[in-house]
């Protein structure tokens, strides 16, 4: 069983996109991308103006568990899970991000602390 893990809001917003046809995208304002058979997918900083799903990031970094604790992912994702919350993962050798959208926000928070995890809010 992975212990509680300490969160940490993301202040930046994030939209997340198909781009079907793609293989690379045209600016390098991306932050995380998947290249699969059915086209790229592109994790970007929102714009203020953003029309699209925004998405809020929970942050969740190695240095307490380790890298590559098979289990630190799921602890995070099963409770998000449980409360139908749905989310969008980008990894690192490091940290994971996990992406929820930002009107399901507090019922993410909800689900994360009543699973044991401690989440440190952001004041943006």
């Amino acid at each position: 069983m992975t212990k509680a893990q300490r969160l940490h809001i993301v202040p930046s917003r994030f939209a997340v996109e198909h781009m079907p046809t793609a293989t690379f995208p045209e600016d390098d304002e991306w932050i995380a991308l998947v290249r699969a058979p059915e086209g790229l997918t592109m994790v970007r900083e929102a714009p203020p103006w953003e029309r699209g799903e925004v998405w809020v990031g929970f942050y969740a970094g190695a240095a307490a568990r380790g890298p590559h604790d098979s289990g630190a992912l799921a602890a995070l994702v099963g409770p998000l899970a449980d409360a139908s919350i749905p989310v969008f993962v980008a990894s690192t050798w490091h940290a994971d991000l996990v992406l929820v959208p930002q009107e399901r926000q507090e019922e993410a928070i909800a689900a994360l602390k009543s699973a044991g995890h401690e989440v440190a809010e952001s004041s943006t």
